[in-house]
């Protein structure tokens, strides 16, 4: 194994029950959870456990529980003296891995990127917006197909996720047009997501600056290490790429693709997925196929990686019970 990097998931990838194994097993996964409780004045952890699947899907619960999730499964790696060189989050993942390498506070996060979540909400009513995935097309032509449907409303490309997969965002009868064209372009498939906002388009435009006015707010430090920003696929380090960075994301495409192949140009050649679910490592495999890559969400998951990693099986006591 060569260099480490750690990528962590965005909304989509939450459950109900993500984070409870680690809680259970691991006092540094509980305490990651707790704060994440009194940060926001409510029991978070009791819906991201047990609560029902409609409440987890409401976006200012969703990206809060998504984080907390992640960066629990952060602190238990941590106490195996797993250290990445470089991390990367999608989307919402930007705040997991800019809260692991120091740049912001897991306590400032929390509210923030519930914020976050009620803002887009707010910028997109009901049954207008839209997404997409178009399976099998290349990019140029998807881009094209945005483009050709955009006399009937909004739609652009939202994230560049793997050489086969685009994600395309907008007006609901513009994505769908997109969706026809791309189709008649040899598209293998064309699937409408389930979601209520049309992330990374220009309809969430008012959104960045009630961003930047909350991360103007809060202490934002110099990154520890490096991370790779979802706008352009290059290095942030200092407060100000890290603010911008993170007001720009909310109404820009998502360039995944693209950040992973950086990471891989410069000598990574092992990624762990941190958090709920298995998305990123999917996409990882569609993108390079001989890099190394595990997800990390439950014992089960933590285990084969400590294995394959340290050398040895995972073990409770590691980091305090």
């Amino acid at each position: 194994m060569g260099k480490i990097a750690f990528i962590f998931p965005g909304q989509g990838s939450q459950y109900v029950g993500m984070g409870a194994e680690m809680a259970k097993s691991f006092a540094s996964a509980r305490r990651v959870f707790k704060e994440a409780d009194e940060c926001l004045g409510m029991k978070l952890s009791e819906i991201i456990f047990s609560g029902s699947e409609d409440d987890l899907k409401m976006t200012e619960i969703t990206q809060p529980a998504v984080v907390a999730t992640s960066v629990a499964c952060l602190e238990v790696l941590r106490g195996y003296d797993l250290t990445p060189s470089a991390m990367a989050g999608l989307s919402l993942g930007e705040y997991s891995a800019l809260i692991g390498v120091g740049s912001l506070r897991f306590s400032d996060a929390l509210p923030l990127v519930q914020k976050r979540g009620r803002y887009m909400q707010e910028a997109v009513p009901p049954g207008v917006g839209g997404m997409a995935a178009i399976m099998g097309l290349a990019r140029p032509l998807v881009i094209e197909a945005c483009q050709l449907a955009s006399g009937m409303g909004v739609v652009e490309p939202a994230n560049y996720n793997a050489p086969d997969q685009v994600v395309i965002s907008g007006e609901i009868p513009a994505v769908r047009r997109a969706c026809e064209i791309a189709r008649s372009m040899g598209a293998r498939r064309a699937v409408e997501l389930p979601v209520s906002v049309s992330f990374h388009c220009r309809l969430l435009k008012s959104v960045e600056p009630l961003l930047a006015r909350e991360l103007a707010a809060i202490e934002v430090k110099p990154a520890s290490q490096p991370v790779v920003a979802n706008i352009n696929a290059e290095y942030i380090y200092s407060p100000s790429e890290i603010r911008n960075a993170l007001t720009l994301q909310v109404s820009n495409a998502v360039f995944w693709q693209d950040s992973m192949e950086r990471l891989i140009a410069d000598g990574f050649d092992t990624f762990v997925e941190v958090g709920p679910g298995k998305s990123l490592t999917g996409l990882m495999k569609k993108i390079n196929p001989s890099v190394w890559v595990h997800q990390v969400e439950d014992l089960e998951t933590l285990n084969k990686v400590v294995s394959a990693l340290c050398g040895k099986e995972g073990s409770h006591s590691a980091v305090g019970g």
